[in-house]
C-alpha cells in the first residue's frame, strides 16, 4: 500500500488524537501517557503538541485520507544541547505494520531534525519491544544506557533503553533511506 508522509497542521488533531488514544490501548507499554491522560487534552492543546515550529513537528504517514502511522521530533531551543532531536509517540497502526512505514517515518523525522540543525537523534525504547530495538539498530542508532523502572503499567516496571544516531555522519545517516 503506498502511503504519503507529510507533517502535520493544525487541523489534523482529531486524526492524531484518535491515532493515539489507539496507540494507548494497542502498546501501552510503548505510549507514555494512560488513554485517561491522552483523552484529556483539549483540542487547543492537541492543535499545540502538533503545530510544527522551530523545535518541534510531528510526521504522519497517511492511507488516503485515513491517518495510520505517527512519529514526533523535539528539540530543545537552549544553545548548549540544540544539537540534539528527541524522536518521541513512533506508532503504526497494526494493520500497516511489516511493511517499511515507520522506517519511512523515521527517515522523514530525522531528516527534517537534520535540516533544522540537529546533529544528533535520541530516542528511548522499552528493552522489552525486541521487534522496536531492532528496527532502530538497523537504522543505525545504537543504545548507549539503559534507565531501570523508566515505566509503570498496572504496578509493572518496564527498562528503557536510550538509544542515539549521529545525523552529521553520512554512513550513519544513510541508513535511514
Amino acid at each position: 500500500m503506498n502511503h504519503d508522509i507529510r507533517l502535520l497542521r493544525e487541523d489534523d488533531w482529531a486524526a492524531f488524537r484518535q491515532l493515539r488514544l489507539l496507540a494507548t490501548v494497542e502498546a501501552p507499554l510503548a505510549i507514555w501517557p494512560t488513554r485517561e491522560e491522552e483523552a484529556r487534552g483539549t483540542p487547543a492543546e492537541v492543535r499545540a503538541r502538533i503545530a510544527p515550529t522551530a523545535s518541534q513537528a510531528v510526521f504522519g504517514a497517511f492511507a488516503g485520507t485515513d491517518l495510520v502511522a505517527i512519529a514526533g521530533v523535539r528539540r530543545e531551543p537552549l544553545a548548549q544541547v540544540a544539537h540534539k532531536a528527541t524522536l518521541w509517540g513512533v506508532y503504526v497502526h497494526p494493520a500497516h505494520r511489516r511493511g517499511g512505514l515507520a522506517r519511512r517515518l523515521l527517515g522523514a523525522a530525522c531528516a527534517h531534525a537534520r535540516a533544522q540543525g540537529a546533529l544528533q537523534a535520541h530516542l528511548a525504547v522499552n528493552a522489552d519491544n525486541p521487534r522496536a530495538l531492532a528496527l532502530y539498530a538497523s537504522l543505525g542508532f545504537t543504545a548507549y544506557g539503559r534507565e531501570p523502572r523508566a515505566l509503570c503499567v498496572k504496578d509493572a516496571f518496564y527498562d528503557e533503553v536510550l538509544m542515539a544516531l549521529p545525523l552529521d555522519d553520512a554512513a550513519s545517516f544513510a541508513a535511514l533511506g
